[in-house]
């Protein structure tokens, strides 16, 4: 079955939202990303300079979401692989891109559930690691992904040189005991 099949799907849908698979050049894509991309502007004093492109996001090598109620997109998020490289990177990364929630439907879990179907894609797709960046004007962000397992990571790619970004990662993987 592909990454981010109709599985996936159910296994996120409830009687308030639906998260759907959608291209990253899909018009709620890209009305919710413009939306992220003003919240970091009136955050930060600047956008996510990060080069996206939507075949980053096609499975198996990637996947993005977006969340509806009521057929409203409320929420969207993604991931790309990543490979090793001079940026920091490893092989099997999977990096988070485009988390965000609408206002009117934050505190509600919905960036969690995202962020769970997400991983469960990556991990079928077989990559190894979730990495992502985001930063101290976000508090709300980085408290979600520590709460989800993440944890501090040295930056990477273009967020290297800013000091206000915060680098995460998780397992996607069990580590293999080798007690006996």
């Amino acid at each position: 079955m592909e990454a981010g099949g109709p599985r996936l799907l159910s296994a996120v849908m409830d009687s308030m939202w639906e998260i759907r698979r959608v291209r990253f050049d899909h018009s709620d894509a890209v009305q919710l990303s413009a939306l992220a991309q003003a919240e970091y502007m009136r955050r930060y004093g600047y956008d996510d300079m990060t080069p996206l492109h939507p075949a980053h996001f096609d499975p198996p090598d990637g996947l993005f979401l977006v969340a509806y109620r009521d057929d409203e997109p409320v929420a969207c998020g993604g991931w790309r692989a990543q490979e090793e490289d001079e940026e920091g990177y490893a092989d099997g990364d999977a990096e988070v891109k485009r988390m965000y929630v609408v206002p009117q439907a934050r505190g509600q879990g919905l960036a969690r559930r995202i962020l769970r179907a997400l991983e469960d894609s990556a991990r079928t797709a077989g990559r190894i690691r979730m990495v992502l960046e985001t930063g101290t004007p976000l508090p709300e962000a980085m408290a979600l992904y520590t709460s989800s397992g993440y944890e501090r990571t040295a930056n990477f790619g273009p967020y290297r040189g800013y000091s206000d970004s915060r680098c995460f990662a998780k397992p996607l993987r069990e580590s293999m005991s080798t007690t006996g």
